[in-house]
């Protein structure tokens, strides 16, 4: 019994310094300038002014970076879907040659830093005409290594008498896929898909580099240029902090259930 609610104390201890941050953030979006300022700060706003969210808004286009950054967060998914299910069921379930060797060597991808191939990448971009453009925040995004890894894993743990019974019955490997992989794999591939949509709503790095027009810039670089022009304005940037942060707070709540089937239901077996 002591020894749960220490661990109890210690978890809640964690999460309430982790929250702190952001309730910070959203007390300090419904104050006012002069209150935000004030030494020793308030807990809590004396009136709540909820105009902060308006007037961040209208500040800059921060409507156009919400479209951008969705067109990019669903555009490079779907594409990490398909491309990381295909070559996940080739690594798992086809034999060839060098297939195990050419695995590790998507691995070491992993090892690479990202900086290292950010001008080279620029480069090609560059050649093709596609900078400032959606093809330039998605396509070179569409293949993810560590999707393919956790997916492979995942595809190896389905019993092959499944796979055996699917081709006496006719199925090539594009039904099997269809028909058998991805409906034993829902928990899996939504935390394939959560994970996407969270690393390309946090982007910031990639799209600075290819977007030049203020019309291309996502939320994490319009946020940016937008701490530049108020960085003396508290309670604007933290309404503006709050309403990019909401939509992932927001669909956490909502596949939470899915996260922790994937966790409790995935092997990480050879």
């Amino acid at each position: 019994m002591n020894k749960k609610f220490t661990i109890h104390t210690l978890l809640a201890f964690g999460a309430f310094w982790m929250l702190l941050p952001f309730f910070w953030m959203l007390s300090t979006s419904l104050k006012t300038q002069m209150e935000a300022l004030r030494f020793p700060p308030t807990i809590f706003p004396q009136a709540l002014m909820f105009m902060n969210y308006i007037e961040a808004f209208r500040q800059v286009d921060f409507s156009r970076y919400f479209l951008n950054t969705i067109v990019m967060t669903f555009g490079t998914t779907f594409l990490v879907f398909a491309t990381s299910t295909l070559a996940a069921y080739a690594f798992a379930r086809l034999k060839f040659w060098g297939r195990d060797q050419l695995f590790v060597l998507f691995l070491a991808m992993m090892m690479v830093p990202v900086p290292v191939y950010l001008a080279p990448s620029y480069v090609i971009l560059s050649r093709f005409g596609w900078i400032d453009t959606f093809l330039a925040l998605i396509i070179p995004w569409s293949v993810n290594v560590f999707s393919i890894f956790l997916l492979r894993q995942h595809f190896k743990t389905i019993p092959q008498e499944l796979f055996d019974a699917a081709r006496i019955d006719g199925l090539n490997h594009f039904q099997v896929i269809t028909h058998i992989v991805v409906p034993l794999s829902k928990a899996i591939l939504i935390t394939v898909g959560i994970f996407q949509i969270v690393s390309n709503w946090n982007a910031f790095l990639w799209p600075l580099i290819v977007t030049h027009s203020d019309s291309m810039r996502t939320v994490q670089t319009g946020l940016a240029y937008f701490a530049q022009a108020e960085s003396t304005n508290y309670p604007l940037l933290c309404a503006a902090s709050t309403f990019i942060t909401a939509p992932l707070i927001i669909m956490y709540f909502f596949v939470q259930r899915q996260i922790m089937e994937s966790y409790a239901h995935t092997g990480l077996k050879e």
